[in-house]
């Protein structure tokens, strides 16, 4: 017998009926009793129960044409809100809204009931939540793989300047779109020993004996390709207790002792980026990078089988995309299952694994690479610390060859860093491990090859390539910036959002006047709203007028937030002490989070809420100069933000940037990018064109030169240019601290040291006088307009689309199936 139900009707008709079914028997209520909430919930889990259709027909589909799929296995997934993405993809705003009405509603106060899903802590989960959303839009079999945090990234919170976290317990108002799927959870294995033994042929035959089992239960949360014509998912693992206590000891009337294993298993999935900077923080995070792995490579071989017999076509089948190198233990993982539970011999595991795995690097720093102690990776993960070392010791027996007699190079490239204290490197892990390797932008891939790991590009040149990061315009454009896709669409119609290139057509429009005017009106419009949402979180009063100059990102020295502050000061010093006015009105506002145990960029925090005060205060600058910060940055503000810039801060240090995807989305915009050529910025300026961005310092390679000669030496600087040495004299003197004098009293000399490789006063001088042009060219408006209309015409090579296509053609080896 066939299993059939009538589809789902997508008429307003249909809709009303579906969230009037899910009212009373989901929810248990009465139409004339129903909350915000009720009807949040009612919506969603109509909508999901559409998206289910969906999914089930796109699986199909994927499974009769055998299609490889791809597994992207990140630490992060800030996706953001789903309800109001997923609505737009399957074409059921319009007809929800028309519902919500029915019952005395709006759509925004309805949609304003879900929580962000703040399981990321920055670009790096944006960019794996935009992946998602284009891998489902071109119909590529492609699903994500992370762990359901119960708290995600903190929230932040502005208390007399200073940062404070809150726990974001976001599920209560974002779980409505998720699907547990108890049936498909799986065992992990942790701690225990190793058994050194032989089998009947006597081979040595290691036993991982005694280990301590988790189990992993997946949640699957639909992602919807534009048009709703396929749905993949990402499924996120939740760790319970292999039993929920131990009865015995329960009824012994021990009974914390009987709770303590569902708790230390729980305490897995509990939250986002625990602070390692004590050992048990570490053993966390470690443990949970593993049960990540753990969890993907067990189901992804579950999958595999299905529809196949033996491994000789794994890689001819899945791909596996390492998006940094938190999940670089997949390596070892899929070497551990394909030897130790399906008997496959070394070479052959090795040669499925290593063909299968690619690794993403998002990082220059070599701090910023990941590495565990061999002594805790002996104790959480003793098997796949033995594979690691065979791993190594084949590896090294090759380098050898290679290299006869090398044995620096040979220290170099390891997978183990001897010293004090043993560590294993796992971003060489995920070199040696993988089939290829990317960057994520031209500079940034030009510079792991010549300087981040010259040794292992020298060995495998033909393993690194470049993918630049994209962004979905899907969020990035049609959602966060309505009034610009309306205008945009009078003139090319509605499918550019598929087909971002499509917005070249734009570009004989930035002449036109008329359209100009059009042009500013809506990012007038934009701005307008901006500024209630400044007064309602930050209580300051803005001028919709002036330029919005905007530097919202993470919280690092790196990205030189210290520098825009600086150059603050100096802009205000010039009005209050000197009467010069600047070209234009202007609003600094600044976004984002800083890690709780990085102190210096919380002290960037209170330093920017100090100048704010300090300027916002004076009379002197008055309709001329505001500053001010939004708590709490996530997808969500961000939406609010891109589309009202006139002005991109892009000013990290050039040569520590990867890529970023905040200019992407500023940019596309039409805000216009003021940074270093640095990361993405560089091709940014490729396309939209010099003249339309304002570069300005020093390059990487100058960098580089400063950095090996030592030669920098900001003491000199401070005493040659003037207004540094008064800026840099206001900070020590107190006054931008006049209750707290010496607060801000390590600033000068961190900035005078030698040791300040951020090189924020080698910019300093540069970066004034491209804040100047911007300025002055603001005033010009059609110039203004024209610069903006070039920023969105040209920004079409930096969709997420392009870098998925990429993707699957020079990586992954995945093609389109579509519907």
């Amino acid at each position: 017998m066939e299993h059939v139900l009538p589809p789902l009707e997508n008429s307003v008709t249909g809709l009303y009926r579906s969230v009037l079914t899910h009212l009373r028997y989901s929810l248990g209520k009465q139409p004339d009793e129903v909350s915000a909430r009720d009807l949040y919930r009612a919506v969603s889990y109509s909508a999901r129960d559409r998206l289910l259709d969906r999914m089930s027909e796109t699986l199909a589909r994927y499974r009769k044409n055998d299609a490889k799929r791809l597994y992207y296995l990140s630490m992060e997934f800030l996706i953001g809100r789903s309800l109001v993405k997923n609505l737009a993809a399957l074409k059921l705003d319009g007809a929800t809204g028309e519902v919500l009405r029915m019952f005395g509603r709006k759509m925004e106060e309805i949609l304003e009931e879900e929580s962000d899903s703040a399981l990321g802590n920055g670009g790096l989960g944006r960019l794996a939540a935009c992946y998602l959303d284009s891998l489902a839009t071109l119909s590529m079999p492609g699903f994500g793989y992370g762990i359901h945090y119960d708290y995600g990234l903190f929230k932040q919170e502005i208390n007399n300047g200073y940062q404070r976290e809150r726990p974001d317990s976001w599920i209560d108002g974002a779980d409505a779109l998720h699907v547990e799927r108890s049936d498909l959870a799986v065992v992990v294995p942790l701690y225990g020993r190793i058994e050194h033994a032989e089998d009947r042929w006597g081979q040595y035959n290691p036993m991982w004996m005694d280990w301590k089992l988790v189990v992993g239960v997946p949640y699957d949360i639909p992602m919807a390709g534009w048009g709703g014509r396929s749905v993949n998912y990402l499924r996120l693992y939740v760790a319970r207790p292999s039993t929920d206590f131990d009865m015995k000891i329960f009824n012994q009337g021990d009974y914390f002792r009987a709770v303590e294993q569902k708790i230390d298993s729980e305490k897995i999935s509990k939250i986002l980026y625990p602070a390692d900077t004590v050992s048990a923080g570490r053993e966390l995070r470690l443990t949970q990078e593993y049960f990540l792995v753990a969890c993907a490579v067990r189901d992804i071989i579950r999958n595999y089988l299905a529809d196949h017999q033996g491994f000789d076509e794994f890689p001819d089948k899945v791909a596996i995309q390492l998006n940094d190198t938190h999940p670089s233990l997949a390596i070892a993982e899929l070497m551990r299952v394909l030897v130790d539970e399906y008997w496959l011999e070394w070479d052959e595991a090795w040669g499925i694994t290593s063909k299968t795995v690619a690794y993403t690097n998002h990082t220059l720093l070599p701090e910023a690479l990941e590495k565990w102690p061999v002594a805790l990776l002996e104790r959480v993960l003793p098997r796949h610390l033995q594979i690691i070392y065979e791993i190594n010791r084949r590896f090294l027996d090759r380098v050898i060859e290679v290299w006869p007699g090398d044995f620096d190079r040979m220290g170099r490239m390891s997978l183990i860093e001897e010293g004090p204290e043993k560590m294993a490197r796992m971003a060489n892990l995920s070199i040696v491990g993988s089939h290829r390797v990317n960057g994520v932008s031209a500079l940034h891939s030009d510079l792991v090859k010549s300087d981040l790991v010259p040794d292992f590009y020298a060995m495998w040149p033909e393993k690194f390539t470049n993918v630049t990061n994209g962004i979905t315009p899907r969020r990035w454009l049609s959602r966060s910036n309505p009034g610009l896709c309306a205008l945009v669409a009078e003139h090319l119609g509605p499918g550019f959002v598929t087909d971002l290139e499509r917005l070249r057509a734009l570009e004989p429009l930035a002449e036109d006047p008329a359209f100009g005017e059009k042009y500013l009106a809506v990012r007038r419009e934009n701005k307008e709203r901006l500024s209630r949402i400044i007064f309602e979180n930050a209580m300051i009063s803005v001028d919709p007028d002036s330029i919005f100059d905007m530097q919202a990102k993470r919280i690092h020295e790196y990205k030189r937030q210290l520098l825009n502050v600086l150059s603050i000061m100096a802009e205000y010093i010039l009005i209050a002490d000197d009467g010069v006015e600047p070209p234009a009105p202007k609003t600094a506002i600044f976004a984002g989070k800083a890690a709780p145990g990085y102190q210096t960029a919380k002290d960037m925090i209170k330093l920017i809420h100090s100048v704010a005060d300090v300027v916002n205060r004076d009379k002197r600058t008055k309709g001329l100069l505001k500053v001010a910060f939004l708590p709490d940055y996530r997808v969500t503000l961000a939406e609010k933000m891109v589309c009202a810039a006139d002005l991109s801060q892009q000013i990290s240090t050039a040569g520590y940037e990867a890529s970023g995807t905040g200019n992407m989305k500023f940019a596309l915009n039409g805000a216009v990018t003021i940074g270093t050529l640095d990361g993405a910025n560089i091709e940014i300026a490729r396309e939209v064109g010099e003249e339309n961005v304002l570069i300005f310092g020093l390059t990487a390679p100058e960098i580089a030169r400063l950095t090996k000669e030592g030669s920098y030496r900001p003491a000199a600087l401070y005493q040659k240019d003037t207004l540094i040495r008064r800026v840099l004299d206001a900070l020590r003197d107190g006054r931008f601290s006049p209750s707290e004098p010496g607060l801000f009293a390590w600033v000068v000399p961190y900035l005078l040291s030698e040791r300040d490789r951020y090189f924020h006063l080698a910019d300093f001088t540069s970066y004034m006088a491209a804040r100047k042009k911007a300025g002055e060219d603001f005033t010009d408006r059609l110039l203004w307009a024209k610069k903006g209309i070039l920023n969105t015409a040209r920004m079409g090579f930096f969709s997420s689309d392009r870098a998925i296509r990429e993707y699957a053609e020079k990586i992954w080896k995945i093609e389109s199936v579509p519907g």
